[in-house]
């Protein structure tokens, strides 16, 4: 079995067996000042890699670890698969995805257990409301971790469908700014909308039936490039994601990002992307280049991460940032955020040999198991 073996500087207190998440799926080992993940399994729906994470599943068994560590999520396979096992001597223990994502960065970056201010944008993670998290921004060590900002949500008409049929994200979002004048917007997307289907789907929300909410950078990403590109539907998740980041990167010149609002609900602080909606409609009405837009957007998503982490840094006194999470893949937005972030004055981490897509989940939730009492 290939494994690779990673050095932790934090000595863990218990041996644990962490399963990871549903797609890019690994399994993790951790014992002492040492980690091992197994290769990745792509997607635990699919046979071949089930019957792959079963395997690796039982070799680590036998290492007879203290404590196993898994998602929140309760569909997930590696959930599912550990709670229909016959109960053993070791403990079970839930951790948070994205949580697990910062940590998991914490741990390639050999910091200690010390507070830091963790983004984590991806698409899809169970949050401990019961609701999709995926725009986060946590106060967090390996020990806890504190929600204290995130993306405002954008409702997911019909479930997970609207990831495969983005111009739901897109109609949603302007229908909370338009309401039904969205219709008389000048937007090529608009003309490839079934409006029977769109009423359908609008009293579906309005009746708060089948539309989840979703804080997730994942889907805004996908709301504004359903925009852009008139896409009104795609054959993987994160295909517009990728069209727009090159689409950015062909844009050469200097222009400033779109704007987020930041709102402030109880204690938590919200990136409200309705003024940003604004002004790229504005864009997309006078005909403007469609990479200069998509750059724009890449930029504010940067410029409203630097704001979350100055306003954290003024509450909390900590000036350390983890950037984590698949969107941070987006090599053109981590350059934008490590620049702006480094220009305040924050010490900035984030991958560099491991993935920062969820391969790397496990990673963090072996950690936190371990280093808890």
């Amino acid at each position: 079995m290939k494994l690779r073996k990673i050095e932790l500087k934090q000595k863990l207190k218990n041996s644990v067996l962490a399963l990871g998440p549903q797609k890019k799926n690994t399994v993790c080992f951790a014992k002492g000042n040492y980690a091992y993940m197994s290769l990745e399994h792509k997607d635990l729906e699919n046979p071949h890699d089930f019957l792959s994470f079963r395997r690796n599943l039982a070799y680590f068994l036998k290492k007879s670890p203290m404590i196993i560590a898994y998602d929140l999520h309760p569909e997930y396979q590696s959930t599912r698969y550990i709670h229909n096992l016959k109960t053993g001597t070791y403990r079970l223990e839930p951790i948070q995805h994205h949580h697990a994502h910062i940590a998991a960065c914490m741990a390639e970056n050999n910091l200690g257990d010390q507070k830091v201010i963790g983004v984590a944008f991806d698409g899809t993670g169970m949050g401990t409301d019961n609701h999709i998290w995926g725009g986060e921004f946590l106060i967090c060590s390996y020990k806890g971790f504190k929600r204290t900002g995130h993306l405002k949500e954008i409702p997911l008409l019909g479930g997970e469908r609207a990831i495969l049929e983005p111009w739901r994200l897109a109609l949603i979002c302007l229908y909370q700014i338009y309401k039904d004048k969205l219709f008389g917007l000048d937007i090529k997307l608009l003309k490839k909308i079934n409006r029977h289907k769109w009423r359908v789907l609008k009293d579906m929300y309005l009746k708060g039936f089948n539309s989840f909410p979703a804080s997730s950078a994942g889907r805004l990403f996908d709301a504004v490039a359903s925009l852009i590109f008139s896409a009104a539907s795609v054959t993987s998740e994160a295909e517009l994601a990728i069209r727009l980041e090159e689409s950015a990167r062909r844009y050469k010149s200097k222009t400033k990002g779109y704007e987020f609002g930041v709102l402030k609900e109880k204690k938590n602080y919200i990136l409200d992307p309705a003024p940003l909606f604004k002004e790229l409609i504005y864009d997309l009405n006078k005909k403007e280049d469609s990479n200069k837009i998509a750059y724009r957007f890449h930029l504010a998503i940067a410029q409203g991460i630097r704001r979350m982490a100055i306003i954290l840094r003024q509450e909390t006194g900590i000036g350390r940032v983890v950037l984590a999470g698949g969107v941070f893949q987006n090599n053109l937005l981590l350059k934008q955020a490590l620049e702006l972030l480094y220009k305040e004055g924050f010490r900035v981490f984030y991958h560099h040999t491991l993935t920062s897509s969820d391969a790397s989940i496990s990673l963090g939730q072996a950690v936190i198991a371990g280093m808890r009492n």
